[in-house]
């Protein structure tokens, strides 16, 4: 093997520190090179350090690099957490050391200027060191993840001053690297006793660094700076351009009902299944069904083979008690809330292709088969326990009904199975499985873990259970409402909700389809993204994972666990009883739209931390994201078709500087895949909002309106700025469509973008729109919310109000959710001509707003009262009778 290095390249120093702990375990050639030789011949940059490997292939990557020293050589574990250290090394602590060296060595910055670029990854670094009271980054022994953020701070962090003293658990664990020999012999090779100020010829010759993770931390937006593109990627995104509408491939059938297809990617998406007692908050819905609805919509632009579900979860002591308090049986607390929380996702337009309960005979039939496949192989152990009692009521008291101190904690309102506060659970024994399948269990995520997509507080969470091995659990209960359980001397009881709540995801995909099991015993097929909220991680990380690998059923299980933190109201949390926070029922009240709230809850999504939602906030991201950039884009690039062209699209000549902009469009929408992917939702919906603030700025600085007055190549320079501009504003309503749908049709239904165009994403920029196209009528898409306004709903859901009573006389006899009735349409159905009704609903508005012919006003307002009636009917909805005016 044979190792490229540059002098004064930072990088040298993990690597060079990983050859050293591997040293005579392999022959190494070091080869010293300049900065601009390119040693791999299919790089067009030069890259260092290089690792040419014996077959002749080129390790490029640092962390890559030493992987193949550790793991090949040196015999080390890959575990985990190495892994999670090791791409956060990549993604959020180079790019913000790279800036730091560069103001520090090439501008010659001091102090502040250079640590503020750092403090954050810093602070991190030594906060995750104290919470895991550890010596080093993954535990108790060194790791690679050690060698490489060592080698990668160490030429910053060598100089005392850029080791902030309060940060004393990253000074520890800095300096017992710094004195592995190792380290100190690469540390002596790269700095040469001359400090940072040896990377100064190495660090001049590189382009000044951006450091992209820290322009999103604060959420707010900052003026993006021009990537450096190629010659070669240039030529590429006109080439993608050119061909237009002729890239796009033709669309999957829709089948019914959603079935696995052998040869495609089949997505199997769930959103943690709501209690059905109470209604959902704005927390529970970024956490759950939004943040899933964004990634099925978007699996559907992929044209992968994606099926959405979801549903109310039914059974348990929850449901006892709400149907106590308000004087129902349980069955009707069910229906009720049942047909709250499909109207609720209704209005926030989450695409579902199920939404079904798990109170039905598929639930007891698979629960049951799981439990007896169970017990048949000896995972499930019989044991009693004490419980408290009511002689009153004459029953015993489930942990809900108990209430008191934690013995832990201290938290005085922890209940009898778990404290809100610390998390511990206190369940007791009666049937028990988890701690016999641990062993299956670690193989498993060891095999699942490495290369998926779960999220690092997922990752966290399942270790921290798994750290000081599992214990068995409860897995029934003393009540009617439930699963019962198929066992002589238990047919006073049921399964307590945690063992079959998450069994509820298969049996309403067999209320959905009697194929059910070609999506969930299929795990060669399938790729299942769960989403939930993290208190809902060790359900569906450990508690059916060890179910399904103990029924040894060939069960799919998660691929990709997601899990938000949680979402905060203002300075405190959501209170139903206390009136504090909007709940999903309370926010189609507002007066706001639904896609605004989905833009919102998306914006401020708690990917990596809690975050809250405001009011202030929510004002200033509408005001200036929506309407200012955003909106302010795209109606004005629709308007100069409509005044300058007469609605259609005008001939575009390309200059250079318009093909560096195709290219600029085109690494952003890379960059939003990328994300997406990765099911970073909310960092992707920055690259939405960047490529708006392109096309503002392209449009601001070549000024249209101006040379649409001028000579003729004047005018013709003004018809290519509008085209290109038309045609960003057509992929931007693609790029929208996951975030929000409602406003992405209306921006196709303007631009009367071609249907094909609506449906698929690539990932390259397409001209959709080409010269003589012909566009629809443009209007606003946005409203300015007012002070007052906002001022007022803050003081309405502030704890003020009233608590809000559901108005449900009009529902008396409960009706089944939309994808539930034999008579309804499927969810697909119904969502198209949600849209399509809003496609014209729109119509009407600009033909009424613009006085247009009231033949034609009433033909088009016709249009839209059929749609509404196929609409009504394809939900099982009584058809609304025609509203005729009033007598005065």
């Amino acid at each position: 093997m044979r190792l490229f290095l540059s002098e004064g390249s930072p990088g040298s120093l993990p690597v060079l520190a990983a050859a050293g702990r591997a040293r005579g375990r392999a022959e190494l050639l070091i080869s010293t090179v300049g900065p601009e030789d390119c040693v791999v011949p299919f790089l067009t940059q030069p890259k260092v350090p290089v690792l040419q490997l014996d077959s002749g292939n080129y390790l490029f990557s640092t962390s890559a690099i030493c992987r193949r020293y550790f793991f090949l050589l040196s015999g080390w574990e890959q575990d985990d957490l190495t892994n999670q250290w090791l791409e956060w090394e990549a993604t959020e602590l180079q790019p913000a050391l790279s800036a730091a060296l560069y103001y520090l060595v090439v501008q010659g910055k001091k102090g502040d200027d250079v640590l503020g670029s750092v403090r954050r990854a810093l602070t991190h670094i030594d906060h995750s060191l104290r919470r895991q009271n550890c010596p080093f980054l993954a535990g108790e022994t060194e790791s690679l993840a050690d060698i490489v953020l060592w080698g990668a701070l160490y030429p910053l962090l060598q100089d005392p001053a850029y080791l902030p003293e309060e940060l004393s658990a990253l000074h520890s664990w800095f300096q017992t690297v710094s004195t592995q020999e190792p380290c100190q012999r690469a540390a002596e090779t790269v700095l040469k006793q001359q400090g940072v100020l040896a990377l100064r010829p190495y660090l001049q010759k590189q382009p000044q660094p951006s450091p992209a993770e820290g322009r999103t931390v604060t959420n707010e937006p900052e003026e993006e700076e021009l990537a450096t593109l190629s010659e070669e990627e240039i030529a590429m995104a006109v080439t993608a351009w050119e061909k237009g509408l002729e890239s796009l491939p033709p669309l999957r059938p829709q089948q019914n009902p959603v079935l696995p297809v052998a040869g495609e990617r089949n997505v199997l998406i769930t959103s943690a299944l709501p209690y059905v007692n109470n209604v959902p908050h704005l927390g529970n819905i970024i956490g759950c069904v939004l943040s899933a609805d964004v990634f099925a919509r978007y699996s559907r632009l992929r044209q992968w083979n994606t099926l959405y579900l979801c549903g109310t979860d039914e059974y348990g002591t929850a449901t006892e008690t709400k149907a106590m308090e308000e004087g129902l049986t349980p069955q009707e607390i069910c229906d009720k809330y049942h047909i709250i929380h499909a109207d609720i996702y209704r209005w926030f337009n989450i695409s579902f292709d199920v939404f079904g309960r798990t109170t039905t005979p598929q639930q007891t039939k698979i629960t049951q088969d799981i439990f007896q496949r169970l017990l048949a192989r000896g995972f499930v152990l019989q044991d009693t326990v004490e419980q408290l009692r009511c002689e009153r009521c004459a029953r015993f008291l489930a942990d809900r009904f108990v209430e008191g101190v934690c013995p832990f904690c201290g938290f005085e309102e922890a209940r009898g199975d778990q404290c809100d506060k610390c998390d511990f659970p206190k369940s007791a024994l009666c049937l028990s499985l988890l701690s016999q399948l641990e062993k299956r269990l670690e193989e498993w995520l060891g095999r699942t873990l490495p290369g998926s997509d779960w999220t690092p507080n997922a990752r966290f969470i399942i270790r921290s259970w798994l750290r000081d091995g599992l214990k068995p659990r409860c897995i029934t209960r003393d009540l009617k409402w439930g699963t019962p359980v198929p066992l002589e001397g238990f047919e006073d009881k049921v399964f307590y909700v945690w063992f079959d709540a998450t069994i509820g995801y298969l049996s309403i995909t067999a209320t959905y389809t009697d194929q059910w099991e070609r999506w969930w015993k299929n795990p060669e097929q399938v790729d299942l993204y769960q989403f939930m909220a993290k208190d809902n991680v060790p359900f569906h990380g450990l508690v059916f994972p060890c179910s399904a690998l103990g029924a040894e059923d060939n069960y799919t299980l998660v691929s990709h666990l997601i899990a938000t933190e949680y979402l905060n109201y203002e300075d405190g949390k959501f209170s139903k009883s206390r009136g504090v926070g909007v709940f999903g029922d309370m926010a189609q009240d507002t007066g706001i739209p639904a896609d605004i709230w989905r833009f919102y809850l998306l914006y401020i999504r708690p990917e990596g931390q809690d975050s809250a939602f405001s009011w202030t906030d929510m004002l200033l991201k509408n005001n200036s994201e929506l309407l200012n950039n955003l909106g302010n884009f795209i109606n004005r690039a629709g308007m100069f078709v409509s005044k300058f062209f007469g609605g259609y699209v005008p001939e575009m000549v390309l200059t250079p500087d318009d093909q560096r902009l195709l290219a600029h469009v085109t690494l952003e929408l890379r960059r939003y895949h990328q994300l997406l992917e990765k099911v970073r939702i909310r960092d992707a919906l920055r690259s939405i909002l960047t490529i708006s603030r392109h096309g503002n700025q392209y449009i601001q600085v070549n000024e249209p309106w101006k040379r649409i007055k001028g000579s003729e190549a004047d005018r013709q320079r003004a018809g290519t700025v509008t085209g290109l501009a038309v045609n960003i504003a057509a992929l931007l309503s693609v790029m929208l469509q996951p975030y929000m749908p409602t406003v992405s049709a209306t921006i196709q239904a303007q631009l009367q973008l071609p249907p094909p165009a609506c449906s698929i994403l690539l990932t390259d920029f397409l001209c959709t729109l080409p010269a003589g196209h012909q566009i629809g009528t443009v209007s606003p898409l946005f409203q300015k919310l007012e002070n007052d306004q906002i001022e007022s709903l803050r003081q309405r859901f502030g704890g003020g109000q009233l608590e809000e009573t559901l108005d449900l006389k009009s529902k008396t006899s409960p009706k089944p959710a939309v994808a539930e009735t034999g008579t309804t349409a499927g969810p697909q159905q119904i969502q198209a001509l949600m849209d399509e009704v809003t496609k014209q609903g729109n119509i009407v508005r600009e033909l009424k707003a613009q006085k247009a012919d009231k033949n034609q006003v009433a033909a088009e307002v016709a249009k839209l009262l059929d749609l509404k009636k196929q609409l009504a009917v394809a939900e099982g909805k009584p058809p609304e009778a025609p509203k005729g005016k009033k007598k005065k």
